[in-house]
């Protein structure tokens, strides 16, 4: 199982960005291609105006189905603020939709479900999720990459134990006691919950990477609720069965949650290239924690982008200090860019980095 060679991995394109070469732990051969990497998770998103313009009227949901749409708020900030990557705009629950699950996004709220999950008799009458339902996705992946060029995409997908939570509480939960309980007292239940849930999210990640995405991250929003036993012996194994579906593809694999500065090695230890860390561990302390041997991911905190600038210039400037101690350093933020930055600071940070060699 292998990516087309007229895949932007294999054809010249991206296989020595910036971007590529920190994810893989080594150095662009090229010298042009030797600037700090730097993206920004939701830079697609709420704090760009254009993005606003271009969502009027459309649910979110429909607007991740619509390939051109998708495509155009995806390229949105890569034209805006020069990023080293673009994310294909997406949600968590998208592979839900996909498969024919009743769910939709409830503006003040978030992802609510119809029919939360109770039983094993809930979790067997779940669809299965096709290849063919995933043609949007793909297509919309295509149409993006034809004109991000040398910039690589980075594919998107929710990890098992997030989405399986969303779908045992049936809408957002603060301690996720639904699915933490679940797995307990129901481990039969949770078990196949997971590897639905597992299923779902792999091949929502092979359609995007076997459509031109050149990377790929798997989001577990709410890992960091669970102790580490939790995550070893309920969570590890289906995330590593979502990662088995692209595994062999030869794209590098990154790993993201919050709260999970006590769960970095095993969630690098599920099959993951790249560690995702969030704005409450020093770089410095995550890459110790992991054996100096995982190239890095973030770690601005988003609460400083209102900060005066000497403030977030500082911040900035320490995170990069911080990731250079590690094998590869991807700047990004902690989490997710807030709706209301004003997208001038994020494109000053971008040049910022770029500056900093």
């Amino acid at each position: 199982m292998t990516l087309q060679s007229s895949h932007p991995l294999n054809d010249g394109r991206t296989g020595d960005s910036p971007l590529i070469a920190a994810y893989r732990g080594r150095v662009p051969k090229s010298a042009s291609a030797s600037r700090t990497p730097i993206w920004f998770m939701r830079q697609a998103g709420r704090s760009l105006p254009e993005y606003r313009k271009a969502r009027e009227g459309i649910s979110m949901l429909d607007s991740c189905l619509r390939p051109e749409l998708a495509s155009e708020i995806t390229l949105q900030p890569v034209r805006r603020h020069d990023v080293d990557a673009a994310i294909f705009f997406s949600d968590i629950v998208i592979p839900l939709k996909l498969a024919g699950v009743a769910v939709d996004i409830v503006p003040g709220v978030g992802p609510v479900l119809d029919r939360p999950i109770r039983s094993l008799a809930d979790v067997q009458a779940l669809p299965v999720l096709t290849e063919e339902a995933l043609q949007p996705i793909r297509d919309a992946v295509a149409l993006t990459v034809e004109q991000l060029g040398a910039t690589p995409l980075i594919g998107f997908a929710g990890a098992p134990f997030t989405l399986a939570a969303y779908m045992v509480e049936g809408k957002p939960s603060r301690d996720h006691l639904g699915p933490r309980s679940m797995m307990h007292a129901d481990p039969q239940t949770w078990q196949a919950l997971a590897n639905w849930a597992a299923d779902a999210s792999g091949r929502f990640l092979k359609a995007q990477l076997e459509a031109g995405a050149s990377a790929a991250q798997l989001f577990d929003s709410w890992a960091g609720s669970l102790g580490v036993q939790d995550y070893q012996n309920h969570v590890a194994e289906a995330s590593r069965r979502a990662l088995d579906q692209v595994r062999g593809l030869g794209a590098p694999l990154v790993h993201f949650g919050t709260g999970t500065s006590e769960l970095l090695p095993a969630m690098r230890d599920v099959g993951v290239d790249v560690i995702g860390v969030d704005y409450r561990l020093p770089l410095d302390e995550a890459n110790r924690r992991l054996g100096g041997r995982t190239p890095l991911q973030g770690n601005i905190d988003p609460a400083l982008l209102e900060a005066p600038w000497e403030v977030l210039e500082a911040h900035v400037r320490d995170v990069l200090r911080r990731g250079r101690s590690a094998p590869g350093h991807v700047v990004n933020l902690g989490h997710g860019v807030p709706p209301q930055t004003d997208p001038t600071v994020l494109s000053r940070i971008v040049e910022l980095v770029h500056s900093d060699n």
